[in-house]
């Protein structure tokens, strides 16, 4: 039996945890990120930027370089990436398993949520809500939220946006953020409504907090299913410990 190699799909807190127990436990790991991010955090090991050209081109990327295991620790949101890697991996006969995060749905505030399915619909529900949004969802999701063109928006993403419309005011942050943080951005910007998505974890949780204390209502776009058939994991120990099983 070959020693483990495993290619890692990162680009998240997770992704770099589990680099770090692979490489502990004398694993061969790759980690590869998808670019998106001018200056990503960086995992521990050998790093690889840049797509594969979709299902096909990732199940030649695992078999040229003779990857033994493949890890899905890509963003919970990140769907076509998680069926691509599906699809690879069955091509090539090569285990496959993602890791990802808890979502929020256990939170004890989540009953006080408004949940919605897709970003259209929570554009809609915080309309509802509260005049001035907090907008977190991400870069990527923005087209949604053209017709807030004329509203006075907070929007925080990690990279710069092109041409954001006059009346928004974009923050530039990435997490982990803290409670107080957000307390203080919320009530600078008087913002009444939150509106993020099941990211799940910590680095990002404590908007959630401050929003109960500061009476701001919650708007949620739900989490998408991890592609039929790929388990899933929820901590870097159990991957570690899957890969081991797998021999």
């Amino acid at each position: 039996m070959n020693e483990p190699k495993v290619l890692v799909l990162g680009g998240t807190a997770e992704a770099r945890d589990l680099a770090s127990s692979l490489t502990e436990a004398g694993v061969g790991v790759l980690s590869s990120l998808a670019g998106r991010v001018s200056r990503p955090r960086l995992p521990v090991g050998p790093v690889r930027i840049g797509g594969f050209g979709g299902a096909d081109g990732l199940a030649a990327y695992l078999h040229d370089g003779g990857f033994t295991h493949l890890v899905v620790a890509t963003h919970p949101f990140a769907t076509r990436m998680a069926e691509n890697a599906r699809e690879a991996a069955a091509s090539v006969a090569v285990p496959v398993v993602r890791l990802a995060r808890p979502g929020w749905e256990g939170h004890p505030d989540a009953g006080t949520w408004t949940w919605a399915d897709g970003y259209d619909a929570a554009r809609t529900a915080a309309e509802g809500l509260g005049e001035r949004p907090f907008l977190t969802t991400g870069r990527q999701t923005l087209t949604h939220f053209v017709p807030w063109a004329n509203r006075d928006v907070l929007v925080r993403v990690v990279e710069p946006l092109e041409a954001p419309p006059s009346r928004w005011t974009v923050v530039l942050d990435r997490g982990p953020y803290d409670v107080e943080g957000e307390r203080v951005l919320m009530r600078e910007h008087g913002i009444d409504v939150l509106l993020t998505k099941d990211s799940g974890g910590r680095y990002t949780e404590a908007k959630l907090t401050a929003a109960r204390e500061l009476g701001v209502r919650v708007v949620v776009v739900r989490r998408p299913a991890s592609p039929a058939g790929m388990r899933e994991l929820d901590d870097a120990a159990a991957v570690v410990r899957w890969v081991n099983d797998q021999g």
